[in-house]
Order: structure tokens, then sequence, then C-alpha cells
């Protein structure tokens, strides 16, 4: 099946989502190896250096208006399955 072509993340999205699978891995990491001291140096480099800005971006995206939100979900979802009155 063909897949529908989507719309690209903007900056504060692609932060958030890249920060996200980044510290599902290391998460994942520590529980499989909760002394490995490679593992604790990225988190403590992400802790350092990114955090920071991801929180903001996160911020800002929590503050986008309920139907902004659905109507984003549907762009990157590649669908508009939104109605427009009560439930379907």
């Amino acid at each position: 099946m063909p897949q529908a072509a989507k719309a690209p993340l903007d900056a504060d999205e692609e932060r958030v989502t890249r920060a996200q699978r980044l510290l599902i891995q290391l998460g994942a990491e520590l529980v499989s190896r909760p002394f490995d001291t490679h593992t604790h140096d990225r988190l403590r480099a992400f802790l350092a250096d990114d955090a920071s800005a991801v929180l903001t971006s996160l911020e800002k995206l929590r503050r986008r208006p309920e139907t902004e939100l659905q109507q984003r979900v549907a762009e990157l979802a590649g669908h508009t399955l939104l109605s427009s009155g009560g439930p379907a």
C-alpha cells in the first residue's frame, strides 16, 4: 500500500520528537546496562546541552489550541478524519 506524503515537522516538533526517541533509547540502555558509562555520558550531555531547548519547544507545542493540534495531527498522519460536528 503506497504511503501518502506527510507534512514535515516544524522545528519544535522535530526537536521534541528527536529528544523523545533519544530518551527512550537511553532509558532502555540504562535498564539493560545500568552501569554503562557511555550511556550515562550521553544522558548527561543531553541534560546539559539540549534539555532546556527541548523543554521550551515542548511548552510551545502544549500552548497550541486544540483545533490547531487536531489539524496538525491530521496533516502529519496524511488524512483528514476530523468530524465537523459531534461524535462520528
